[in-house]
């Protein structure tokens, strides 16, 4: 293998703009965004309290940019309308936009597809009726529930319990600076995981002028304010590159990203940690992340991989050393239960994998052809699709779910691993 690529701006960032520029001061764009289930479901919601997206033509190769209008003033009581959101799976809008019904008059009910109402949400509910937003979710903590909004939220002082999702502090800290009072957030439990997340949020919000302290640990303070509206360009996802850049190591080949930003927030940005500890070389030379393997892989401990640890574990599965992934337990609450899914999947290829409380455990064993189930979850159809490089007979269920955050998969892996065959097969991933 020897190949170049480059994949659609970030899923993370892209969700982030839309929220922020649904509460700008002006109308905003962003150039080169996601163009996905995710970002279509969170543009759905935004317009669906009253923002303006419209899509007009980009330079950027994966779709057009989008040019977005603010949220209007809260109409007056008496005009006020009641409104469905569709979340989908996407986390993102089932935490992120909850906070924003609070801008607009009259009532807005929230659900998603059957898995959704699974997915952790007693933090945002909790944190909605602690700003004086009436919510009703018939005492499930999930979806489906409903949150009345009157045009203003009075923010000030709140205190949450985030240990289950980084989501809940970001959903918050992305409106803070519309409330009244801004806001005082502060987090009580087990660790927030995937902080990186967090500073991410907290880093854009800076970028547009919004004044954030994060000075004290598990505080966050957001000053009230305008945001001004912002023309921004969103980075490549660093963490939809890990499929294709785990290739080379699989391979023994040569594999080069474009447009690696030379500084982000991005937790893909660990690929260039992370793959070197598995025996690949790894170079940044201006833009351009290239990645050979050398064809072995070596496991090891790798803590707080966050969203890029089904792509770990495919490769630890693959490796000829154990391995230990910590810091994760937070997984078990994603599309899927990430942890379990891939232990079962794993294993029913051959492999020697376990759960632990907070991740996992995988050792070297021969692994054969076989069913990888994906769980109507895209990282688990990636993670199947690395392991059927190396194994003949893999047959992904489901590829389309990578439509979730990266519906060009099928087509960019196809194109990259064209050339890439293992010894003694002759059709390599089959993806039904």
């Amino acid at each position: 293998m020897d190949a170049e690529f480059s994949v659609p701006g970030s899923k993370s960032l892209t969700t982030r703009y839309l929220v922020l520029a649904a509460l700008a001061d002006g109308p905003c764009l962003l150039r080169r965004p996601l163009h996905s289930r995710d970002s279509a479901l969170m543009i759905g919601a935004l317009r669906e309290l009253g923002a303006g997206i419209e899509e007009v033509p980009g330079d950027g190769g994966f779709g057009p940019d989008l040019r977005v209008t603010p949220l209007p003033p809260a109409p007056a009581s008496s005009s006020a309308r009641d409104r469905t959101v569709d979340c989908g799976l996407a986390g993102t809008v089932m935490r992120f936009v909850p906070p924003l019904a609070g801008f607009v008059a009259g009532t807005t009910t929230f659900d998603g597809d059957p898995h959704a109402r699974r997915r952790p949400m007693g933090s945002i509910i909790t944190a909605l009726r602690g700003l004086g937003l009436p919510v009703q979710d018939h005492d499930a903590g999930s979806l489906p529930f409903t949150v009345t909004g009157d045009g203003s939220v009075r923010g000030g002082r709140l205190v949450i319990d985030a240990s289950a999702s980084s989501q809940f502090v970001s959903a918050l800290l992305l409106v803070g600076a519309r409330f009244t009072e801004g806001l005082h957030l502060e987090h009580v439990g087990k660790p927030v995981p995937s902080l990186d997340h967090v500073r991410m949020t907290v880093r854009t919000l800076r970028s547009l002028g919004v004044d954030v302290d994060d000075s004290v640990p598990d505080h966050w303070r957001v000053s009230p304010g305008p945001i001004p509206a912002f023309d921004v360009a969103v980075e490549p996802d660093l963490s939809n590159a890990g499929p294709f850049l785990a290739a080379a190591l699989v391979t023994g080949g040569t594999v080069r990203m474009r447009n690696w930003p030379a500084a982000t927030t991005q937790v893909g940005d660990e690929w260039r940690r992370i793959l070197p500890a598995m025996g690949a070389r790894v170079e940044l030379d201006g833009d351009v992340l290239t990645v050979s393997g050398t064809g072995s892989i070596t496991g090891g401990t790798f803590a707080d991989t966050s969203e890029l640890a089904p792509t770990v574990a495919a490769l630890c599965a693959l490796a000829t050393t154990p391995s230990t992934l910590t810091g994760i337990a937070h997984l078990r609450g994603h599309e899927t239960d990430r942890l379990a899914a891939l232990v079962v999947e794993i294993n029913a290829l051959g492999g020697d994998a376990e759960e632990t409380a907070d991740g996992l455990v995988i050792r070297p064993a021969p692994l054969h052809g076989g069913v990888f189930a994906t769980y109507e979850d895209h990282r688990m159809a990636t993670a199947g699709a690395i392991i059927g490089l190396a194994v003949d007979g893999v047959d992904v269920v489901d590829i389309g779910t990578t439509a979730k955050t990266l519906p060009e998969f099928p087509r960019l892996w196809a194109e990259l691993t064209a050339t890439a065959r293992q010894p003694g097969t002759d059709e390599g991933t089959h993806t039904p």
